[in-house]
């Protein structure tokens, strides 16, 4: 109701009220769609692969980061979500530590872990031989490369196992750490250069010193690279089927009397006549029999050879687990102290040697026996390798 040209009471509250709800309604709507943006990266297909690849990725790692520490590890199922570079300073507001781990073979790309400070002084202790009761958060050199190498083994142990999920070899370069600090320029170098990332958060627990997050930022193609791989790999049993059946070989023509001096062999006679193609028999009507082998079992021996036999049963040997080698001159071996850190030549999860006298003669997996090491025998040396190698 108008009076005099002024707005009553009830006029100015409705107004009021209409302009509070047009602006909730705006705000609501600017967050659906930042929320729809944000959703529409990575379908639940695609986040449940990213998340199946981490979960096998880091179970192994927790195993060995397990024997480095010597805790009980547990790294549980990761969440993904996804996160905007301009919220990684209110995500991170104190500085924290950054591993960089880049691929170098299998797929094209980085990712950043972030540890908590505090956790990875835990760490650190716990490499270097303490207790990890440390309420010290001042990281020196000496507890960033004792981070450095404990990520280097589970990132092995990780690019191990996603061969074999990928079925094709992965590898990666040794991870680099850094103190992470989002506000500070310094840092942006180590952040991928995506608007949007994605986020891998995994629940870290080590005995009752740590019970955190470590997280991993992926830039986003990097992510959906994996996921690609993972849900789009090649059957294997494509190449069987398009496998062409073998055709009879045809038959040579009556070759041209000719001097028997000049004559060629038969063998290459059919050879010049019978163009071979992939797939064909080299040879007609072959007979192909499986060998047949004596058993050790039905031999019957002299009882004095018996006698003999039995005497070198008795006989010590020395077997010797070799991890790997490595060549390094007389100044680098002069300059090794306490923490120095040999690079072998054999890659994190390949097989070790099993020598007996320092001959080779088996290859192995190293396991764990309540708190021992252990060697399990995964192949065998042939018979004439072995004698090869006594020569």
């Amino acid at each position: 109701m108008m009076n005099d040209g002024m707005l009553s009471q009830d006029e100015i509250d409705a107004l009021l009220n209409n302009t509070d709800d047009e602006e909730e309604t705006e705000e609501v709507q600017e967050t659906s769609a930042d929320e729809q943006d944000i959703s529409d990266i990575l379908s639940d297909i695609e986040e449940d692969a990213l998340g199946e690849i981490g979960n096998i990725s880091f179970g192994s790692s927790a195993t060995t980061l397990a024997t480095l520490l010597n805790q009980k590890v547990d790294i549980t199922t990761p969440t993904i979500s996804v996160i905007r570079k301009n919220d990684l300073e209110e995500e991170f507001p104190h500085p924290h530590v950054g591993v960089e781990v880049e691929y170098t073979e299998g797929f094209e790309g980085a990712n950043l872990f972030v540890l908590n400070s505090n956790d990875a002084a835990i760490i650190a202790d716990l490499m270097l031989g303490g207790d990890g009761e440390t309420d010290s958060v001042e990281l020196n050199e000496i507890h960033m490369s004792a981070v450095q190498e404990a990520m280097n083994q589970m990132m092995g142990t990780a690019a191990t196992s996603m061969s074999t999920v990928f079925s094709k070899r992965v590898d990666i370069s040794p991870p680099s750490t850094m103190m992470l600090d989002v506000s500070e320029e310094s840092s942006e170098k180590y952040i991928p250069d995506d608007d949007i990332l994605i986020k891998v958060a995994f629940q870290l627990k080590i005995g009752n010193l740590i019970d955190s997050q470590i997280m991993q930022l992926l830039p986003t193609q990097f992510a959906k690279d994996m996921v690609d791989s993972l849900l789009n790999a090649p059957s294997k049993e494509e190449p069987a089927k398009e496998k062409a059946e073998p055709t009879p070989a045809a038959q040579p023509t009556p070759a041209q009397p000719q001097a028997e001096s000049a004559q060629p062999s038969p063998a290459m006679q059919q050879s010049a006549r019978q163009p071979k193609s992939i797939g064909e028999p080299t040879q007609a009507n072959t007979e192909v029999q499986q060998a047949q082998f004596q058993s050790f079992e039905q031999v019957d021996l002299p009882k004095a050879e018996k006698r003999n036999l039995d005497m070198l049963l008795d006989i010590p040997l020395q077997v010797t687990v070799e991890l790997g080698r490595t060549k390094r001159a007389v100044k680098d071996i002069l300059e090794l102290s306490s923490g120095s850190i040999l690079e072998l030549d054999k890659l994190a999860g390949e097989p070790v040697d099993i020598l007996v006298n320092n001959k080779l003669i088996a290859q192995g997996e190293v396991v764990v026996i309540d708190e021992n090491f252990g060697v399990r025998v995964t192949d065998i040396v042939s018979q004439s390798d072995r004698l090869n190698k006594l020569k």
